[in-house]
């Protein structure tokens, strides 16, 4: 059989979430590639693993990739690991995982904890439809204007942010979004002191300068998307749909006033068709 990357989930705290078969592929294959050997040595030593470990962290993942694409070539099949939780996900791995497909080793996923999926599922905010955004910028300037892009998005967004800046990006959205975007906190999931809980924004800006222990640990924010679109001036939309729809295909013309409008084209498109409809009717009539 020829040699496979498996990317392994680990705990993102308890112990005894690692699954049974995360246990079978970390013995069973011939190296494991961690983002840090020391922290992935733990969880080796309470599992009784004694699969060799190497170095695979972003300051060295573009050198090692060539290291371990032989390995893989030869028939050793590797385990990629992160720290806690799934890889590739704010974490180390993308590199490495895209260089194995574009060798043609296959690629397996060996699911397991991920802390945003775990945060979502907890902080009873809507999860139909969400966006990972991962770490927001750590200066000022460019988390403002990170969060200005966000401030529209319906769907609910689910962003890491580290325990000393916590404090900062959260008064940073209540600048943005307003203080009574609805927000869940996550704190150290799984672990002795996990926090979870939903509140407005304003209200965690207060949650967290009263209390410092806040401001420690792994935190997931899940943040309610906007209520509704961008306000828009219905009539005068329709007003330009109609005069563009006399001469242009609706993609074309949605697509010109969607630029026009700074609006989504879907939105637009989605209006130029029922303009359309509404016009074919009412000549049918």
């Amino acid at each position: 059989m020829s040699a496979q990357l498996f990317v392994v989930a680990t705990p993102i705290g308890h112990l005894d979430d690692m699954t049974f078969r995360s246990i079978d592929v970390l013995k069973s294959v011939s190296i494991i590639a961690a983002e840090d050997t020391r922290q992935s040595a733990l969880l080796l030593k309470h599992y009784n693993i004694s699969t060799p470990l190497t170095a695979c962290h972003d300051h060295n993942e573009s050198n090692k990739i060539d290291l371990l694409i032989e390995k893989l070539k030869n028939g050793e099949s590797i385990a990629l690991v992160s720290d806690a939780g799934t890889p590739l996900i704010s974490d180390p791995g993308f590199k490495f995982v895209r260089a194995a497909q574009a060798h043609g080793i296959r690629v397996i996923p060996v699911p397991g904890a991920c802390a945003a999926i775990a945060a979502l599922s907890a902080v009873g905010l809507p999860s139909d439809r969400f966006s990972f955004e991962g770490f927001l910028p750590s200066k000022q300037s460019q988390r403002l204007l990170q969060l200005e892009k966000l401030k529209h998005e319906t769907q609910t967004l689910i962003i890491y942010e580290a325990p000393h800046r916590i404090l900062d990006s959260v008064k940073d959205m209540v600048s943005v979004f307003g203080p009574d975007r609805p927000v869940g906190f996550a704190r150290e999931i799984t672990k002795t002191f996990e926090t979870i809980k939903k509140m407005t924004l304003a209200e965690l800006v207060t949650f967290i300068e009263s209390d410092r222990n806040q401001q420690k640990g792994e935190i997931v924010l899940v943040i309610g998307g906007a209520v509704e679109e961008i306000d828009l001036d219905q009539e005068k939309l329709d007003k330009l749909l109609l005069r563009l729809l006399e001469d242009l295909s609706v993609k074309a013309a949605s697509q010109m006033a969607a630029d026009l409008f700074n609006i989504k084209k879907k939105v637009a498109y989605q209006r130029a068709l029922e303009l359309t409809q509404h016009n074919q009717s009412d000549d049918d009539n």
